[in-house]
């Protein structure tokens, strides 16, 4: 079945949750947070290479990220990465990748394609039951005409992530443990996420997708056909070397919204696999905060040298080879990039956005 499978990250962000980390020239997909010597973006392909065959990878990104992406992925095609012009959210962005998954399995005359799609910038922790977890869901999806989305088991009331309901009803499809999916529910108050967390019928939203090529398809049509007429008019065209034009003229036509609110809060073949393999989005500097390692008084410290005094709770990160000194700090963000220093509290670092743009308007 490993030839039928096919995986497209999602890799066009630009992180300004990370600021000052994370750069719109270099989001945070292409940085090395933990020091591996490998990006979130070479990871998140490297999971994927047991079930997916090299060939069947298929990166979405913005263009401008289009050589850094096959900088760091040597073993791709330049074919294989898509580049949108415009960014339109996720929905426009899958669908492309469904297109030409299409325009591809047509070429090669076959009918069956089982697609699993995912960010770019997520942390599995435990990668081997992220593989069979993956394969799990491909089978599920070869066998039936199904949307699943894999659902994490939520382990505090966080307001930073969606919320996927179970229904009671149907808890288990022929015995591969995936759930009807009653309702999604996006970022709740602390005291509705206190709530879903204490019924044990939500799971958190992984934004990790899994599919066969005929339910993606035919859900694109049924839910949001001004997308996917876009891209039918372009079956001709996708995979030769008049694609980049029809992309150029088409693509900025697509409304911006996401693949849930568009297709998934809809349709009624919705499934979630229960999963636990040491998930985490990294979607702020405290989902770093809460992944790193800690000293005595749960400072984090990467890339650089720290000597904390009277101070507790802190990240820090600076540039290797540089140190910082720390005294007389509780629960903040200390972070420094290419000439830029952010000192912010942790409990208010959804402000970094304003940051960011405050500081690119000072400095343009």
């Amino acid at each position: 079945m490993i030839k039928h499978n096919y995986c497209v990250i999602m890799a066009g962000g630009v992180g300004s949750r990370f600021w000052p980390f994370s750069r719109t020239d270099k989001p945070k997909q292409f940085l090395d947070f933990f020091g591996t010597g490998k990006s979130l973006l070479q990871m998140t392909v490297d999971r994927f290479t047991p079930l997916v065959p090299a060939e069947n990878i298929l990166i979405v990104t913005n263009v401008q990220y289009r050589e850094i992406v096959l900088e760091q992925l040597p073993m791709l095609q330049p074919s294989q990465v898509l580049c949108e012009p415009a960014r339109r959210n996720t929905a426009p962005c899958i669908a492309y990748a469904v297109a030409r998954i299409k325009a591809i399995a047509s070429q090669k005359g076959e009918t069956q394609a089982n697609i699993v799609v995912a960010p770019s910038d997520h942390l599995i922790l435990q990668e081997e039951k992220f593989v069979q977890t993956i394969a799990e869901g491909l089978s599920f999806v070869a066998k039936h005409d199904a949307l699943l989305t894999l659902g994490m088991k939520p382990t505090r009331p966080d307001t930073g992530y969606g919320y996927i309901q179970i229904s009671g009803g149907q808890m288990h499809v022929d015995g591969a443990g995936t759930c009807k999916v009653r309702a999604f529910t996006e970022k709740p108050n602390l005291e509705l996420a206190q709530k879903f967390v204490d019924s044990g019928e939500f799971l958190w939203n992984s934004g990790i997708f899994l599919w066969n090529l005929q339910a993606i398809d035919a859900a694109f049509h049924a839910y949001l056909p001004e997308v996917a007429n876009i891209f039918a008019a372009g079956e001709k065209v996708l995979g030769t070397d008049h694609e980049e034009d029809f992309i150029q003229e088409a693509f900025p036509k697509c409304p911006s919204i996401s693949i849930d609110y568009g297709v998934m809060e809809h349709a009624k073949n919705v499934y979630v696999l229960p999963s636990d393999f040491g998930w985490s989005d990294l979607g702020t500097w405290g989902s770093l905060y809460d992944l790193s390692e800690k000293d005595e008084s749960e400072n984090a410290t990467l890339h650089c040298q720290t000597k904390y005094y009277d101070s507790h709770g802190n990240i820090v990160t600076l540039p290797k080879g540089h140190m910082a000194v720390i005294h007389g700090l509780e629960n903040y963000i200390v972070a420094e990039s290419n000439g830029v220093l952010l000192i912010c509290k942790r409990e208010e670092e959804q402000q970094i956005r304003q940051f960011h743009m405050d500081a690119e308007d000072k400095w343009k």
